[in-house]
């Protein structure tokens, strides 16, 4: 990581969700003595899974998608070992299917960077035309402070059948008053670099075993020590470095060559470092887990359009729902709102409506920043004015908005910034 010499202080990583060990990975690689500590009795934060007594399986915390363009959270499973983890068609194909209208299509997009495929009625969104492809070429020299409104059409079938559904999901927020440069640095990534970088893969067995478990079993194999039920109270500041952790029951002093990546949410960061700039204002995100096996041949996952169900979906025991921008259901009744989806997944899948299986619906108040001009520029880099403190998380500068690449993305940077720290005076 460009170290003349490798500091012999410790690296205390605040937080063990995603952003968090992937910093740790990264620093231990490195040869960084680590220390990672989390709030909770577990990691993985957001992308963690778990025992769900209701229907008595384990399930995710929330649906993720991870694309083959992912660099950095390829990276990241590559150095732990669980890359095999990940399954996914050997080419772009995205299924998709209209309730409103009855209708079904697949988005196919060829493998090469030349989008041929827009030409080609079979491969494409039905009822759109080349010209309206070409169009999303205006993304990518949006401005910061453009919204996606003001850069391209939100109407018309293009938007309806594939932008909405897909810029929803990624930024979730809703596209007209989104940050129109973070929908351009998704198209730069995916489709703009061709099928090949725009592969889904999921994972088929659970986020945590493929991306928390491995990182944590990778950090026990090198020696890094990760400590759970350590809430973080205080960061003893003064001048320009950071003198002390004070955890709920222990200080600990941070010698010259220590340093602390702070990778815990927006509104934790904001409490602890009064003087940095984060975002402000959060979205909502709902996922509805039925514990029922999908029926043969349903896709592994299905984008849905004029439905409140925006993707579903299809694993071995379960079929799970994600709807973005969800604050509207913050206040729903459970009940009538989880028989609602169920309605559309039965129509999706040709399972009875009548009966619904054991259910339960995860609401993610505060999921992920609000995607707009202003709250992307309110975003922080790694580096803050106290020299031995980094920031890490989705929500931090990372050009892409709140996934799990920009999460994995924010380790790596935290963990440069970490080496680039000046030597002790």
């Amino acid at each position: 990581m460009g170290c003349s010499r490798m500091p012999a202080g410790t690296v205390h990583v605040i937080g063990a969700g995603l952003a968090g060990l992937s910093a740790a990975v990264r620093l231990t690689e490195a040869g960084r003595k680590v220390v990672v500590h989390e709030l909770a009795r577990f990691a993985g934060g957001r992308c963690r899974s778990f025992h769900e007594p209701a229907l008595g399986i384990a399930i995710d915390n929330g649906n993720h998608l991870v694309l083959s363009g992912n660099h950095a959270a390829l990276a990241h499973l590559d150095i732990v070992g669980a890359r095999h983890m990940l399954v996914g068609p050997p080419h772009c194909e995205f299924p998709f299917a209209d309730l409103a209208a009855g209708t079904c299509w697949a988005l196919r997009p060829n493998d090469s960077a030349l989008p041929w495929w827009i030409f080609s009625r079979s491969r494409r969104v039905p009822g759109t035309g080349v010209a309206e492809h070409l169009a999303l070429a205006k993304l990518l020299s949006a401005k910061p402070h453009q919204t996606i409104g003001e850069v391209i059409r939100c109407s018309g079938p293009l938007y309806d059948k594939l932008l909405r559904p897909v810029l929803l999901s990624a930024l979730n927020f809703d596209p007209p008053e989104a940050s129109a440069v973070l929908a351009g640095q998704i198209v730069r990534e995916t489709l703009a670099k061709g099928g090949l970088a725009t592969r889904p893969l999921i994972a088929a067995e659970g986020l945590g075993p493929v991306f928390i478990d491995s990182s944590l079993a990778w950090l026990a194999r090198h020696g890094t020590e990760v400590r759970f039920d350590r809430p973080l109270r205080q960061l003893e500041l003064a001048d320009d470095r950071a003198g002390a952790l004070v955890f709920a029951d222990d200080r600990v002093a941070l010698g010259p060559e220590d340093a602390v990546v702070l990778a815990v949410p927006a509104w934790v960061a904001r409490s602890l470092l009064p003087a940095i700039s984060t975002p402000a204002r959060f979205t909502a995100i709902l996922n509805a887990h039925f514990a029922v096996p999908p029926p043969p041949g349903q896709p592994r996952i299905l984008g849905v359009v004029k439905a409140t169900t925006e993707w579903l979906f299809s694993f071995h025991n379960r079929l799970s729902v994600t709807v973005s921008g969800a604050d509207r259901f913050n206040e729903a009744e459970r009940e009538p709102l989880a028989r609602s989806i169920w309605a559309e997944v039965a129509a999706l899948t040709g399972l009875d409506a009548a009966k619904i299986p054991p259910w339960v619906l995860v609401k993610e108040r505060r999921a992920t920043f609000a995607a707009t001009p202003e709250e992307n520029a309110r975003r922080p880099g790694p580096a803050t004015r106290w020299r031995n403190v980094t920031l890490a998380g989705d929500w931090t500068a990372t050009g892409l908005p709140s996934t799990i690449e920009g999460s994995i993305r924010s380790g790596v940077s935290a963990a440069r910034e970490v080496a680039r720290m000046p030597a002790p005076r």
